[in-house]
């Protein structure tokens, strides 16, 4: 028999949705924020020159500043407002994970409630301006040093295009920062994915645009780029199939006699995901791999001898990078993968609540069994990220396939995709409880 919850889902439709105006002012005010971010992205900073910036980053694309671009949303090559996009309050976000999960004061801030958060937010903001500045810092010092066939970037370099580029960039990050606040509290999903989402998506018809033309000029055949569209459609179709599984471990709750009556004795499932880390893995991989080569196309092709042969030697596309870059992402799955969760706390959470998994002791017994369990499907879930990660990047070593097709955006999109999805289909529900509410509540009086 159906439960409540799956007829509610069952009867929700278009009318249901016209009828929900909360949800339509959150989706409308969602629009319209990531409107104002894809305008950010053409208004470039002062004094540089767009065309040389454009013919440096043909030449530097395949190092880290093309994975950052397309992040970005094309805001770094064109050099705009929002270069940096959001990626500073992202380091900055992990990094205080990290820092809870090995500081004994942060750990404990962690476990005071809302205070706590508010306060790793805030240090989660002070974060974002350091690193942001840095970043700034960076950019502009770089770009000084461009020089494309056209001359040099930057028209009039020195310490006040320094500064003018720094508070620019670091004030565009800031205000993305706080409109994805603002997208999270006012809109549907969440606001920092979804910029990061809307800048992928809104490049991808440059992409496919530009993979015709290849296919018109000869370049890449038609058959190939028919292939390449199926697999890519396949290759969506696995991610939400891994991104939806879960292994459920059963808990129960001992019944207790409260006063007359008997309380407890339900059963619920602890939800462990195949993917716990999500799309880091794949990023962080990306970026330690590609900075030699990013420093290496800074220095004009030039530098320590040591470290061009660095770049040569795990240059995108070649067997060791392939390797390299597998061995990342599975570092990295596990480590991050014990930031997020921690088997000890929830079993101490579990002991403290009276529940139990049928057959394992409370206590350390059941956290070593969450930790084995864990441990398994990590190992699942590190096998799939570098099967989606490594079969794109054989496209694009082999026939010149845009970046976009990578399996860092392929994740990013399916993933924000289903989680937007799933709060508007949250939203519908609660919308249809109400509706139900309010008509018992009539019977009632009647």
């Amino acid at each position: 028999m159906a439960s409540a919850a799956e007829q509610l889902a069952a009867n929700i439709n278009f009318g249901a949705f016209a009828k929900a105006t909360e949800l339509k002012k959150r989706i409308w005010f969602t629009l319209g924020a990531l409107i104002i971010y894809r305008l950010g992205t053409y208004i470039p900073l002062p004094g540089i020159d767009p065309n040389i910036l454009a013919d440096v980053f043909r030449r530097q694309g395949g190092g880290i500043l093309g994975m950052f671009d397309m992040l970005a949303g094309g805001a770094l090559q064109r050099m705009t407002i929002f270069a940096l996009n959001i990626m500073p309050y992202i380091s900055a976000s992990i990094i205080v994970q990290l820092l809870t999960a090995v500081s004994p004061q942060m750990e404990a801030l962690k476990k005071e409630g809302e205070a706590g958060r508010k306060k790793l937010n805030q240090y989660t903001r002070y974060g974002t301006v350091l690193l942001a500045t840095v970043q700034a810092w960076g950019i502009a010092v770089g770009m000084e040093s461009m020089t494309g066939s056209l001359g040099p970037a930057v028209h009039d370099p020195g310490m006040f295009f320094r500064l003018t580029a720094v508070v620019t960039l670091v004030g565009g990050t800031l205000f993305l920062m706080w409109l994805g606040e603002q997208i999270t509290a006012r809109g549907i999903g969440n606001g920092t994915s979804l910029i990061i989402f809307a800048g992928i998506v809104a490049e991808l018809p440059k992409a496919l645009a530009s993979t015709l033309e290849l296919g018109r000029t000869g370049a890449l055949s038609t058959v190939f780029i028919i292939f390449m569209l199926l697999m890519a459609v396949g290759v969506v179709f696995f991610i939400v199939f891994m991104e939806r599984a879960q292994r459920r471990l059963l808990v129960q709750y001992p019944k207790r006699q409260m006063g007359n009556r008997m309380m407890g004795g339900e059963s619920t499932h602890l939800p462990l995901k195949l993917n716990t880390s999500g799309v880091i893995p794949p990023i962080f991989a990306s970026s330690l791999l590609l900075l030699p080569l990013t420093a290496v196309g800074f220095a004009g092709g030039e530098g320590p001898e040591w470290l061009q042969t660095v770049s040569r030697i795990i240059a995108h596309g070649t067997p060791v990078y392939m390797f390299l870059y597998a061995a990342l992402i599975v570092f990295f799955c596990f480590f991050y993968t014990a930031i997020v969760f921690n088997p000890t706390e929830t079993a101490d959470n579990l002991r403290k609540y009276g529940g139990f998994i049928p057959g394992i002791r409370p206590g350390k017994n059941t956290s070593d069994y969450l930790d084995y369990v864990l441990t398994r499907l990590t190992v699942i879930g590190s096998a799939y990220l570098v099967v989606v990660c490594l079969l794109p990047e054989f496209l694009i070593a082999q026939q010149s396939v845009p970046f976009y097709f990578g399996g860092t955006s392929l994740l990013i999109v399916v993933s924000v995709t289903m989680d937007t999805v799933g709060q508007i289909h949250s939203h519908l529900l609660a919308h249809q409880y109400e509706g139900l509410i309010k008509k018992a509540k009539l019977r009632g009086k009647k």
